[in-house]
């Protein structure tokens, strides 16, 4: 009986300190503390582990954090920095005693590197690395911030830290395109197509809206020519000419309207799904003599973060199995045909170039896109 009572005791006691809600919901409440500039508690297995972005720590937070305190890159930002990868997804580095958040800014931040050249060396640590360092740095990539964070471990969580656990990080992508619905519809006549639908779709997660821009009315029941296009603010709004994707844009609209219907998928996923902010800081890489890619990776992010489940999602939502991709990017086709949507063919979705995005549109074709 005692052995009874001891193992619902301790049940009893795991479930209160499990945290409430589902891992989309304390991901979500996670980024928006960590944008604040407030602790983060990642529970790796027993252990626990306040984080924090580089990009919003205070002075104030750094002081409380024990020595243990670790800064935690990317491995494309730590290839910038000349370190060693003794680690697999981050590295992690022992802080300067006399470390400050402008100087842990100026490490994770490449806009620094003309102003601050001469950085390191750096000892990267050789040691195995909890889960809850990589789950830091997917969470400041989650938050819109850049990919770095210090890691400490927690003798005492502050009171108000939102906890979660490296799992809830993991796993929180497929939980939140899982929420992805179906919200509204509505007809919405554009110039050159007039008999279009715009299809809205929203997650829990509170971030924004993906849309659906349905032209004619496409059949479920052969391939649908359909358009992925990620949002790109300064190209599909202000009319950039350091990308195409304004043209890209108002062609696809075109071609799918020619060809009879079609859908054109619009996904909030700004500069490949790095967000606004970190574009603009890749722009002022380029205008240093990066390409696009190498810009993305000296900021310490992949060349390319789209997440193509929600495309996937949504076309499933919208009764759709097999389309024509309309596309020169074969990375789409194969990721889209790895989430069990058929790509009947791959259909060519080129423009002329000018004298601002050629290098631009020279770094994709090198990246593999058939221009």
């Amino acid at each position: 009986m005692s052995k009874v009572m001891t193992a619902a005791r301790k049940a009893k006691l795991t479930k209160r300190r499990r945290p409430a809600g589902s891992a989309v919901e304390r991901v979500t409440k996670a980024a928006i503390a960590m944008r604040e500039g407030l602790p983060v508690a990642i529970r790796d297995g027993r252990r626990a582990f306040l984080v924090y972005s580089v990009e919003t720590l205070s002075a104030a937070a750094l002081g409380k954090l024990n020595r243990s305190a670790r800064l935690v890159v990317t491995h494309a930002r730590a290839r910038t920095l000349k370190m060693r990868l003794y680690t697999p997804q981050v590295v992690a580095l022992a802080l300067d005693k006399g470390a400050t958040p402008d100087r842990l800014r100026a490490i994770a931040d490449p806009t620094f590197d003309l102003a601050e050249p001469l950085k390191g060396p750096f000892e990267a640590l050789r040691e195995t690395l909890p889960l809850a360092f990589a789950a830091s740095i997917k969470l400041a990539k989650l938050s819109g911030l850049l990919p770095a964070t210090v890691v400490a471990p927690a003798t005492r969580i502050p009171s108000g830290a939102v906890r979660l656990s490296s799992a809830d990080v993991e796993d929180y992508e497929r939980q939140s395109i899982e929420t992805l619905t179906l919200v509204t519809r509505a007809r919405v006549p554009l110039a050159g197509a007039e008999h279009t639908e715009l299809v809205a779709f929203r997650a829990r997660d509170g971030g924004p809206e993906h849309y659906a821009v349905v032209i004619g009315a496409p059949a479920s029941n052969k391939p649908v020519l359909t358009r992925l296009h990620s949002e790109c603010f300064t190209g599909d709004l202000l009319d950039s000419l350091k990308c195409d994707c304004g043209a890209q844009l108002r062609g696809a609209i075109e071609t799918i309207e020619k060809s009879g219907g079609g859908l054109l998928l619009y996904l909030a996923q700004e500069g490949r799904g790095i967000g606004l902010i970190n574009k603009l800081r890749a722009y002022r890489l380029q205008d240093q003599g990066f390409d696009t890619h190498a810009a993305n990776e000296r900021l310490g992010f992949e060349p390319d973060e789209r997440l193509y489940g929600i495309a996937a999602r949504m076309l499933s939502l919208l009764g759709y199995k097999s389309i024509r991709l309309l596309t020169n990017n074969p990375s789409k086709v194969k990721a889209l045909e790895a989430l069990g949507i058929k790509v009947a063919a791959r259909v060519p979705h080129r423009f002329a170039s000018n004298i601002h995005n050629r290098a631009y549109l020279k770094a994709k074709a090198s990246a593999g896109h058939l221009l």
